[in-house]
């Protein structure tokens, strides 16, 4: 498979079938395999399900609230989608991560149907395909998270706002608006600012600014975006007033970017190593992409790709708070740049490396992990780490090592084109994430949460969580749960290291991998 506009003896139009087809398969192996049979991971998706559930319980559907508490981190639109979901397919793990696995379907589909156009089927497909085989979107396309959602309209809009660029659509410049405002109900000023600062930059690299005053204030895209965000805003202002406008205007958006909010912070590079292994197994396509910028930027669509790209890893690095997915933001623009730079790389044989680090990486996990334990200080993780070096053995190593020797192999196989080989080594290292690595570090990190919380339920103890941070506990337990010092007679969610430091006398009720449900004697 050639990447570009080249035909071939397919009609344009069954070559646009048959590659959608194509990327459904990937989309269905990347997004939805194993969706719903791993635990809920803490602490986000924890949090986020745990305020579904408790809406769906007081049938406030204006307001958040997250253990009994005002909970004003993100707007409702994304709980509105968790809550359709559970409701119509119960209260579980699929039903809560459905609405990110049908974002990031949508999020792929749009790279490609958007792009086509403007690159070409096969290299627009190429752009959608890497991207859903990506570890860092697979992991928030599978997540409980708002994220895989907002993504999914900050890429229409912008998308749609390159397509105003290049045809003069007022259409497109409506889904620009509409896409924006629906950003705004799902996290917040973020969805705005991206496309109103990527267009301005934009218009002043290529002289255009008086264009993007008229387009900016597009009196209908104005109305439409109002008629979309504003009435939410309003009712939960009715409700709860400033402690609204506190809470999520100025804590976590302003207070978020200026300062460091719940200990995530990191240092300017904190994006570059997360760049690195997010791209995974395409670590190499990145590295060819940013070798071939100059090249690149000789075309007006790649110069907005990287404006779009660079705003957010420059914004995002100099904000106070630092988390993992917030680059992701900037990520679709990459990619397409990286399938665009894909006929450019003189060796694209030495894109294996990266998998094969990775493969290698876990595959020594057997080595690492007794270091490891040696290294780290007494805490929760000594547990979790002496339970995955009973869990990794040799049939992890002879797993791990089989997919390095399969990756390898395929980029010696002649009948595969270049871009076929590249797809087919994403899809070796999807398949083994999602069908191994997903549900391994569930089993260990939240297995006994759940357990713990199930047992909990059924016995109907009232449960101390006592210092630990585990919403997804409240989840499973379908309850809510005091967070402090125990009293005796009183039964706790706790790690093992805890009851150690304190010497409390109990009597255990769960213990596993470091998890301990346990009452308290004295």
């Amino acid at each position: 498979m050639q990447v570009g506009k080249t035909s071939t003896p397919l009609s344009r139009e069954k070559e646009t079938f048959w590659l959608t087809a194509a990327l459904l398969v990937l989309i269905l192996f990347s997004f939805f395999l194993n969706l719903g049979t791993v635990p809920l991971f803490d602490i986000d998706e924890g949090v986020f399900c745990e305020a579904t559930r408790e809406m769906a319980v007081n049938k406030n559907y204006i307001t958040t609230f997250f253990n009994g508490a005002l909970r004003f981190d993100k707007p409702i639109l994304f709980y509105w989608l968790q809550l359709g979901s559970i409701k119509l397919l119960g209260q579980n793990e699929f039903a809560f991560r459905l609405p990110s696995a049908i974002a990031g379907s949508a999020w792929a589909l749009s790279v490609f149907f958007f792009m086509r156009r403007e690159i070409g089927n096969r290299t627009a497909f190429l752009a959608s395909a890497i991207m859903v085989l990506s570890l860092q979107i697979t992991v928030i396309a599978k997540a409980s998270l708002s994220d895989a959602v907002l993504n999914c309209f900050i890429a229409l809009s912008m998308l749609s706002l390159l397509r105003h660029y290049t045809t003069g659509s007022k259409h497109s410049l409506l889904i620009v608006f509409g896409a924006a405002a629906l950003g705004m109900l799902t996290k917040g000023p973020i969805a705005v600012m991206i496309p109103v600062a990527v267009s301005f930059l934009f218009s002043l690299w290529e002289g255009t600014l008086k264009s993007w005053f008229k387009m900016v204030f597009y009196p209908p895209g104005i109305v439409l975006f109002l008629c979309i965000a504003l009435p939410w805003y309003i009712l939960e202002y009715r409700e709860q007033g400033m402690a609204f406008i506190e809470g999520f205007f100025v804590k976590h958006n302003y207070t978020r970017f200026s300062s460091t909010l719940e200990g995530r912070s990191g240092s300017f590079f904190y994006y570059l190593p997360v760049l690195i292994v997010g791209m995974m197994p395409f670590t190499g396509l990145l590295i060819s992409a940013i070798l071939n910028i100059r090249t690149l930027l000789t075309e007006k669509i790649n110069r907005f790709l990287f404006i779009w790209f660079a705003l957010v890893f420059v914004f995002f690095s100099f904000s106070g708070t630092k988390l993992h997915h917030y680059i992701i933001y900037g990520y679709t623009p990459l990619f397409i740049l990286m399938a665009r730079s894909f006929p450019l790389d003189r060796n694209p044989r030495l894109s294996v490396v990266w998998p094969t680090i990775f493969f290698a990486f876990i595959a020594l996990l057997p080595l690492i992990i007794p270091e490891a334990m040696h290294l780290i200080k007494f805490g929760y993780f000594t547990y979790v780490l002496q339970a995955a070096a009973g869990l990794i053995g040799h049939a992890h190593v002879v797993l791990t090592v089989t997919a390095a020797l399969l990756v390898i192999i395929i980029q010696f196989l002649p009948k595969l084109s270049p871009p076929a080989k590249l797809l087919a080594t994403g899809v070796v290292f999807i398949l083994f994430v999602n069908l191994y690595l997903f549900p391994l570090a569930g089993k260990l990190l939240q297995e006994p949460v759940k357990e713990a919380a199930l047992l909990s339920k059924k016995e109907g103890y009232k449960t101390i969580l006592w210092r630990v941070r585990q919403p997804s506990f409240l989840v499973y337990s379908e309850s809510l749960a005091e967070m402090r010092d125990p009293l005796p007679g009183e039964i706790v969610l706790t790690t093992a290291d805890e009851l150690v430091k304190t010497g409390k006398k109990v009597v255990l009720l769960y213990s596993k991998y470091g998890i301990v449900l346990a009452k308290i004697m004295n």
